[in-house]
Protein backbone atom coordinates (compact mmCIF):
# COMPACT_ATOMS: atom_id res chain seq x y z
CA UNK A 1 0.00 0.00 0.00
CA UNK A 2 1.52 3.37 -0.97
CA UNK A 3 1.94 6.21 1.54
CA UNK A 4 -0.15 9.37 1.33
CA UNK A 5 1.66 12.70 1.48
CA UNK A 6 0.30 16.00 2.77
CA UNK A 7 0.01 17.28 -0.81
CA UNK A 8 -2.28 14.40 -1.78
CA UNK A 9 -4.79 14.93 1.02
CA UNK A 10 -7.92 17.01 0.49
CA UNK A 11 -9.80 18.77 3.27
CA UNK A 12 -11.84 15.79 4.44
CA UNK A 13 -8.82 13.45 4.27
CA UNK A 14 -6.71 15.89 6.30
CA UNK A 15 -9.41 16.07 8.96
CA UNK A 16 -9.72 12.27 8.94
CA UNK A 17 -5.95 11.83 9.42
CA UNK A 18 -5.95 14.30 12.32
CA UNK A 19 -8.84 12.56 14.06
CA UNK A 20 -7.15 9.19 13.66
CA UNK A 21 -3.93 10.61 15.10
CA UNK A 22 -5.80 11.98 18.11
CA UNK A 23 -7.09 8.50 18.95
CA UNK A 24 -10.47 7.13 19.96
CA UNK A 25 -11.16 9.25 23.05
CA UNK A 26 -10.11 12.71 21.83
CA UNK A 27 -11.08 12.03 18.23
CA UNK A 28 -14.46 10.67 19.31
CA UNK A 29 -15.20 13.82 21.32
CA UNK A 30 -14.46 16.00 18.30
CA UNK A 31 -16.57 13.84 16.00
CA UNK A 32 -19.49 14.14 18.42
CA UNK A 33 -19.50 17.89 17.73
CA UNK A 34 -19.92 17.44 13.95
CA UNK A 35 -23.22 17.42 12.12
CA UNK A 36 -24.37 14.40 10.10
CA UNK A 37 -23.14 15.74 6.75
CA UNK A 38 -19.68 16.43 8.19
CA UNK A 39 -19.60 13.00 9.82
CA UNK A 40 -20.45 11.28 6.53
CA UNK A 41 -17.80 13.20 4.61
CA UNK A 42 -15.04 12.58 7.14
CA UNK A 43 -16.03 8.94 7.76
CA UNK A 44 -16.01 8.31 4.01
CA UNK A 45 -12.51 9.82 3.89
CA UNK A 46 -11.40 7.55 6.77
CA UNK A 47 -12.57 4.47 4.93
CA UNK A 48 -10.68 5.43 1.77
CA UNK A 49 -7.58 6.79 3.52
CA UNK A 50 -4.30 5.07 2.70
CA UNK A 51 -1.32 4.80 5.06
CA UNK A 52 -0.27 8.26 6.24
CA UNK A 53 3.40 8.51 7.34
CA UNK A 54 4.27 10.14 10.63
CA UNK A 55 5.94 13.08 8.84
CA UNK A 56 2.69 13.93 7.12
CA UNK A 57 0.73 13.62 10.36
CA UNK A 58 3.17 15.95 12.10
CA UNK A 59 2.87 18.49 9.28
CA UNK A 60 -0.91 18.39 9.48
CA UNK A 61 -0.92 18.78 13.25
CA UNK A 62 1.56 21.67 13.04
CA UNK A 63 -0.64 23.39 10.49
CA UNK A 64 -3.74 22.78 12.60
CA UNK A 65 -2.49 23.58 16.07
CA UNK A 66 0.80 25.36 15.47
CA UNK A 67 2.64 22.96 17.68
CA UNK A 68 2.33 19.26 18.46
CA UNK A 69 4.57 16.51 19.68
CA UNK A 70 5.85 13.80 17.43
CA UNK A 71 2.93 11.75 16.11
CA UNK A 72 2.86 8.23 14.80
CA UNK A 73 1.58 7.25 11.36
CA UNK A 74 -2.06 6.33 10.96
CA UNK A 75 -4.00 4.16 8.53
CA UNK A 76 -7.70 4.46 7.86
CA UNK A 77 -10.23 1.67 7.37
CA UNK A 78 -13.93 1.02 7.67
CA UNK A 79 -13.32 -0.68 11.03
CA UNK A 80 -11.42 2.30 12.44
CA UNK A 81 -14.09 4.76 11.27
CA UNK A 82 -16.85 2.63 12.80
CA UNK A 83 -14.99 2.31 16.10
CA UNK A 84 -14.58 6.07 16.42
CA UNK A 85 -18.20 6.71 15.48
CA UNK A 86 -19.50 4.24 18.05
CA UNK A 87 -17.36 5.83 20.75
CA UNK A 88 -19.35 9.05 21.04
CA UNK A 89 -22.36 8.95 18.70
CA UNK A 90 -25.79 7.36 19.36
CA UNK A 91 -26.13 3.90 17.72
CA UNK A 92 -28.98 4.98 15.43
CA UNK A 93 -26.89 7.73 13.86
CA UNK A 94 -23.88 5.41 13.54
CA UNK A 95 -25.83 2.80 11.54
CA UNK A 96 -27.26 5.41 9.19
CA UNK A 97 -23.86 7.00 8.56
CA UNK A 98 -22.13 3.65 8.02
CA UNK A 99 -24.77 2.62 5.48
CA UNK A 100 -24.31 5.93 3.68
CA UNK A 101 -20.55 5.45 3.35
CA UNK A 102 -20.35 1.66 2.95
CA UNK A 103 -23.58 0.79 1.17
CA UNK A 104 -26.32 -1.54 2.44
CA UNK A 105 -25.86 -3.30 5.75
CA UNK A 106 -24.60 -6.88 5.71
CA UNK A 107 -22.15 -9.29 7.28
CA UNK A 108 -19.76 -9.27 4.32
CA UNK A 109 -19.38 -7.87 0.82
CA UNK A 110 -21.53 -10.61 -0.75
CA UNK A 111 -24.30 -10.06 1.78
CA UNK A 112 -24.19 -6.33 1.04
CA UNK A 113 -24.33 -6.89 -2.72
CA UNK A 114 -27.36 -9.09 -2.25
CA UNK A 115 -29.23 -6.04 -0.92
CA UNK A 116 -28.23 -3.69 -3.75
CA UNK A 117 -30.98 -2.83 -6.24
CA UNK A 118 -30.73 -5.14 -9.26
CA UNK A 119 -30.66 -2.24 -11.73
CA UNK A 120 -27.73 -0.63 -9.92
CA UNK A 121 -25.83 -3.93 -9.72
CA UNK A 122 -26.53 -4.79 -13.38
CA UNK A 123 -25.29 -1.37 -14.51
CA UNK A 124 -22.10 -1.84 -12.52
CA UNK A 125 -21.45 -5.37 -13.82
CA UNK A 126 -21.95 -4.24 -17.43
CA UNK A 127 -18.70 -2.31 -17.08
CA UNK A 128 -16.78 -5.10 -15.36
CA UNK A 129 -15.04 -8.18 -16.74
CA UNK A 130 -17.51 -11.07 -17.30
CA UNK A 131 -15.50 -13.20 -14.86
CA UNK A 132 -16.07 -10.61 -12.12
CA UNK A 133 -19.78 -10.54 -12.96
CA UNK A 134 -19.92 -14.33 -12.82
CA UNK A 135 -18.23 -14.42 -9.41
CA UNK A 136 -20.56 -11.77 -7.99
CA UNK A 137 -23.72 -13.44 -9.30
CA UNK A 138 -22.64 -16.86 -8.09
CA UNK A 139 -22.45 -15.55 -4.54
CA UNK A 140 -25.73 -13.63 -4.20
CA UNK A 141 -29.08 -15.37 -3.88
CA UNK A 142 -30.50 -17.16 -6.91
CA UNK A 143 -33.50 -14.82 -6.99
CA UNK A 144 -31.33 -11.70 -6.97
CA UNK A 145 -28.94 -13.14 -9.57
CA UNK A 146 -31.88 -13.95 -11.85
CA UNK A 147 -33.17 -10.38 -11.71
CA UNK A 148 -29.70 -8.98 -12.47
CA UNK A 149 -28.97 -11.39 -15.35
CA UNK A 150 -32.31 -10.48 -16.93
CA UNK A 151 -31.13 -6.86 -17.12
CA UNK A 152 -27.74 -7.63 -18.72
CA UNK A 153 -27.36 -7.39 -22.52
CA UNK A 154 -27.68 -10.83 -24.08
CA UNK A 155 -24.09 -11.43 -25.24
CA UNK A 156 -22.83 -10.57 -21.76
CA UNK A 157 -25.54 -12.51 -19.91
CA UNK A 158 -24.74 -15.74 -21.81
CA UNK A 159 -21.00 -15.24 -21.25
CA UNK A 160 -21.60 -14.73 -17.54
CA UNK A 161 -23.78 -17.85 -17.27
CA UNK A 162 -21.10 -19.98 -18.97
CA UNK A 163 -18.43 -18.64 -16.64
CA UNK A 164 -20.61 -19.36 -13.60
CA UNK A 165 -20.49 -23.04 -14.57
CA UNK A 166 -16.74 -23.13 -13.89
CA UNK A 167 -16.58 -20.55 -11.11
CA UNK A 168 -15.50 -23.09 -8.46
CA UNK A 169 -12.15 -23.54 -10.19
CA UNK A 170 -11.06 -20.00 -9.30
CA UNK A 171 -8.21 -19.67 -6.85
CA UNK A 172 -8.73 -18.02 -3.47
CA UNK A 173 -6.32 -15.20 -4.40
CA UNK A 174 -8.47 -14.22 -7.36
CA UNK A 175 -11.59 -14.17 -5.19
CA UNK A 176 -9.81 -12.00 -2.60
CA UNK A 177 -8.76 -9.54 -5.31
CA UNK A 178 -12.35 -9.21 -6.51
CA UNK A 179 -13.58 -8.70 -2.93
CA UNK A 180 -11.08 -5.89 -2.37
CA UNK A 181 -12.02 -4.24 -5.65
CA UNK A 182 -15.72 -4.42 -4.86
CA UNK A 183 -15.26 -2.94 -1.39
CA UNK A 184 -13.35 0.09 -2.70
CA UNK A 185 -14.73 0.58 -6.20
CA UNK A 186 -18.39 -0.22 -5.62
CA UNK A 187 -19.63 -0.41 -2.04
CA UNK A 188 -17.76 2.62 -0.65
CA UNK A 189 -18.96 4.78 -3.53
CA UNK A 190 -22.49 3.38 -3.69
CA UNK A 191 -24.11 5.99 -1.48
CA UNK A 192 -22.63 8.90 -3.44
CA UNK A 193 -23.81 7.53 -6.79
CA UNK A 194 -27.21 6.08 -5.86
CA UNK A 195 -29.83 8.11 -4.05
CA UNK A 196 -33.06 6.78 -2.61
CA UNK A 197 -36.20 7.74 -4.49
CA UNK A 198 -37.67 10.66 -2.48
CA UNK A 199 -41.16 9.37 -3.32
CA UNK A 200 -40.40 6.25 -1.23
CA UNK A 201 -39.48 8.33 1.81
CA UNK A 202 -42.60 10.48 1.39
CA UNK A 203 -44.76 7.36 1.05
CA UNK A 204 -43.47 6.24 4.46
CA UNK A 205 -44.24 9.68 5.89
CA UNK A 206 -47.76 9.70 4.42
CA UNK A 207 -48.31 6.20 5.83
CA UNK A 208 -47.66 7.65 9.28
CA UNK A 209 -50.22 10.45 8.96
CA UNK A 210 -53.68 10.00 10.44
CA UNK A 211 -56.33 9.94 7.74
CA UNK A 212 -57.37 13.59 8.24
CA UNK A 213 -53.85 14.90 7.79
CA UNK A 214 -53.22 12.47 4.93
CA UNK A 215 -56.31 13.66 3.05
CA UNK A 216 -55.39 17.30 3.55
CA UNK A 217 -51.79 16.77 2.40
CA UNK A 218 -52.81 14.77 -0.66
CA UNK A 219 -55.37 17.39 -1.66
CA UNK A 220 -52.75 20.11 -1.45
CA UNK A 221 -50.12 18.08 -3.29
CA UNK A 222 -52.51 16.99 -6.06
CA UNK A 223 -53.38 20.61 -6.75
CA UNK A 224 -49.71 21.36 -7.34
CA UNK A 225 -48.19 18.11 -8.61
CA UNK A 226 -50.65 15.38 -9.64
CA UNK A 227 -47.88 13.09 -10.92
CA UNK A 228 -45.95 13.16 -7.63
CA UNK A 229 -49.13 12.54 -5.62
CA UNK A 230 -50.00 9.52 -7.77
CA UNK A 231 -46.48 8.14 -7.41
CA UNK A 232 -46.59 8.45 -3.62
CA UNK A 233 -50.02 6.77 -3.48
CA UNK A 234 -48.70 3.84 -5.53
CA UNK A 235 -45.82 3.33 -3.07
CA UNK A 236 -47.91 3.53 0.09
CA UNK A 237 -48.95 0.44 2.01
CA UNK A 238 -52.10 1.08 4.01
CA UNK A 239 -54.32 -0.93 6.32
CA UNK A 240 -56.73 -1.65 3.45
CA UNK A 241 -53.80 -3.05 1.44
CA UNK A 242 -53.64 -5.96 3.88
CA UNK A 243 -56.29 -7.53 1.67
CA UNK A 244 -53.43 -8.48 -0.67
CA UNK A 245 -51.81 -10.77 1.91
CA UNK A 246 -52.08 -14.53 1.58
CA UNK A 247 -54.02 -16.37 4.34
CA UNK A 248 -50.84 -17.77 5.92
CA UNK A 249 -49.39 -14.25 6.05
CA UNK A 250 -52.54 -12.85 7.66
CA UNK A 251 -52.23 -15.56 10.31
CA UNK A 252 -48.61 -14.55 10.92
CA UNK A 253 -49.67 -10.93 11.38
CA UNK A 254 -52.43 -11.98 13.78
CA UNK A 255 -49.90 -13.87 15.93
CA UNK A 256 -47.60 -10.84 16.02
CA UNK A 257 -50.13 -8.12 16.94
CA UNK A 258 -51.15 -7.33 20.52
CA UNK A 259 -54.64 -8.65 21.24
CA UNK A 260 -55.90 -5.23 22.39
CA UNK A 261 -54.88 -3.56 19.11
CA UNK A 262 -56.91 -5.69 16.70
CA UNK A 263 -60.44 -4.84 17.96
CA UNK A 264 -59.71 -1.11 17.80
CA UNK A 265 -58.17 -1.38 14.32
CA UNK A 266 -61.12 -3.37 12.95
CA UNK A 267 -63.65 -1.02 14.56
CA UNK A 268 -63.09 1.40 11.68
CA UNK A 269 -62.26 -1.13 8.98
CA UNK A 270 -64.27 -2.16 5.94
CA UNK A 271 -66.31 -5.36 6.02
CA UNK A 272 -63.87 -6.89 3.54
CA UNK A 273 -60.90 -6.37 5.90
CA UNK A 274 -62.90 -7.61 8.91
CA UNK A 275 -63.87 -10.76 7.04
CA UNK A 276 -60.25 -11.25 5.94
CA UNK A 277 -58.95 -11.39 9.51
CA UNK A 278 -61.84 -13.32 11.00
CA UNK A 279 -61.78 -15.94 8.25
CA UNK A 280 -58.21 -16.71 9.30
CA UNK A 281 -59.14 -17.31 12.93
CA UNK A 282 -60.80 -20.19 14.66
CA UNK A 283 -64.56 -19.80 15.00
CA UNK A 284 -64.19 -19.23 18.73
CA UNK A 285 -61.47 -16.58 18.31
CA UNK A 286 -63.49 -14.75 15.64
CA UNK A 287 -66.56 -14.73 17.92
CA UNK A 288 -64.50 -13.27 20.77
CA UNK A 289 -63.07 -10.61 18.46
CA UNK A 290 -66.57 -9.54 17.34
CA UNK A 291 -67.60 -9.25 20.97
CA UNK A 292 -64.51 -7.16 21.76
CA UNK A 293 -65.29 -4.81 18.87
CA UNK A 294 -68.89 -4.35 20.01
CA UNK A 295 -67.78 -3.78 23.59
CA UNK A 296 -65.58 -0.85 22.58
CA UNK A 297 -68.49 1.49 22.00
CA UNK A 298 -67.73 4.89 20.39
CA UNK A 299 -64.01 5.42 19.73
CA UNK A 300 -61.98 8.34 18.44
CA UNK A 301 -60.93 8.15 14.80
CA UNK A 302 -57.32 8.98 15.63
CA UNK A 303 -57.19 5.99 18.02
CA UNK A 304 -58.44 3.73 15.22
CA UNK A 305 -55.83 5.21 12.88
CA UNK A 306 -53.09 4.58 15.45
CA UNK A 307 -54.14 0.94 15.88
CA UNK A 308 -54.29 0.36 12.13
CA UNK A 309 -50.88 1.98 11.70
CA UNK A 310 -49.45 -0.34 14.38
CA UNK A 311 -50.67 -3.36 12.41
CA UNK A 312 -49.31 -1.99 9.12
CA UNK A 313 -45.95 -1.34 10.80
CA UNK A 314 -45.92 -4.90 12.14
CA UNK A 315 -46.69 -6.27 8.66
CA UNK A 316 -43.84 -4.25 7.16
CA UNK A 317 -41.42 -5.48 9.81
CA UNK A 318 -42.45 -9.08 9.17
CA UNK A 319 -41.97 -8.56 5.45
CA UNK A 320 -38.50 -7.07 6.02
CA UNK A 321 -37.61 -10.17 8.07
CA UNK A 322 -38.84 -12.45 5.30
CA UNK A 323 -41.68 -13.81 7.44
CA UNK A 324 -44.44 -12.66 5.05
CA UNK A 325 -44.73 -11.30 1.52
CA UNK A 326 -46.38 -8.00 0.76
CA UNK A 327 -47.51 -7.75 -2.86
CA UNK A 328 -47.62 -4.48 -4.76
CA UNK A 329 -50.95 -5.09 -6.43
CA UNK A 330 -49.23 -5.07 -9.80
CA UNK A 331 -49.62 -7.66 -12.51
CA UNK A 332 -46.33 -9.35 -11.60
CA UNK A 333 -47.76 -10.23 -8.17
CA UNK A 334 -50.91 -11.91 -9.46
CA UNK A 335 -51.27 -15.67 -9.03
CA UNK A 336 -52.97 -17.52 -11.90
Amino acid sequence: MSDTSDRNLNGASRAAALLLALGEEAGGKLMAMLNDDELREISRAMVALRAVPSETVEALCFEFAGRMGKASGVSGSAEVAEKLLRKMIPPGRVEQILEDIQGPAGKNIWDKLGKVNESVLADYLCHEHPQTAAMVLSRVTAEHAARVIALLPEPLSIDVIERMLTIESLQREAIDDVERTLKVDFMVNLASSVQRDPHEKLAEIFNSFDRAVESRMFAALESRNQEAASRIRSLMFTFEDLIRLAPRDIQTVLRSVDSDVMPLALKGASDKIRDLFMSNMTERAAKMLREDIEALGPVRLRDVDAAQLAIVTTAKELAAQGEIEIGTGKEDDLVI
